[in-house]
């Protein structure tokens, strides 16, 4: 069965909400100069960092790319973190930037993706402990056909587990609006998922042997 991945994520939030209080304190750590609270803060966010950018660039080529331009520029400006929101919601603010930037800067010279790039970035991407996505359902396939404000602020909530609130400070945009898209987006792809768990139409024996 695979509509249960859709299901509310409360599970995964709580767990997300102990993590990134550890994550922030490794992030103040870090910016005193901890060398290891620097690795563990890179270690814990780079899944989810890979995860975002590759939602949101278009480009698989790019994505590893972006990844380190992010870590590159959060550890930069780690001096100025102060705790206020979580590490995570400050880190993917930063990929965010990353990739916009991306985007401007590749805009006059797209350059083309080809499969084995492409494969290595969905796998990377790809969400890990749903039930029923890994049972000939991509969750990315039908994630791609969603409208981009939608997409993102499905994979915030409930891929990534990132609270209502961060994401609208994420997208720029009230948190009403964050819970419409999550709503809607789930909506088309519960729709989606429907469609996929029917059975194909069965085939007369006199259209089988035309």
């Amino acid at each position: 069965m695979i509509t249960p991945a859709l299901s509310p994520a409360r599970e995964r939030t709580e767990a997300s909400t102990s993590a990134d209080e550890s994550i922030t304190a490794w992030a103040l750590a870090a910016r005193g100069g901890d060398a290891i609270a620097v690795d563990r803060f890179v270690s814990a966010l780079h899944r989810d960092v890979i995860r975002y950018v590759a939602h949101l660039c278009g480009d698989p080529q790019a994505v590893d790319d972006l990844a380190q331009d992010t870590f590159l520029r959060a550890l930069g400006s780690l001096h100025r973190f102060e705790g206020r929101s979580s590490a995570r919601s400050w880190l993917l603010a930063i990929a965010r930037r990353a990739v916009a930037d991306s985007l401007r800067y590749t805009a006059a010279r797209p350059r083309r993706a080809d499969l084995p790039d492409w494969e290595l970035a969905v796998e990377l991407a790809q969400p890990r402990g749903l039930p029923g996505f890994d049972d000939g359902v991509a969750l990315l396939e039908l994630l791609a056909g969603l409208p981009d404000e939608r997409r993102e602020a499905f994979v915030l909530t409930q891929l990534l587990g990132i609270p209502y609130a961060e994401a609208a400070e994420l997208s720029d945009c009230p948190v009403g609006t964050v819970r419409s898209r999550v709503a809607r987006a789930r909506a088309t792809l519960m729709s989606l998922l429907a469609e996929a768990e029917e059975p194909a139409p069965a085939v007369s024996p006199a259209l089988a042997a035309a």
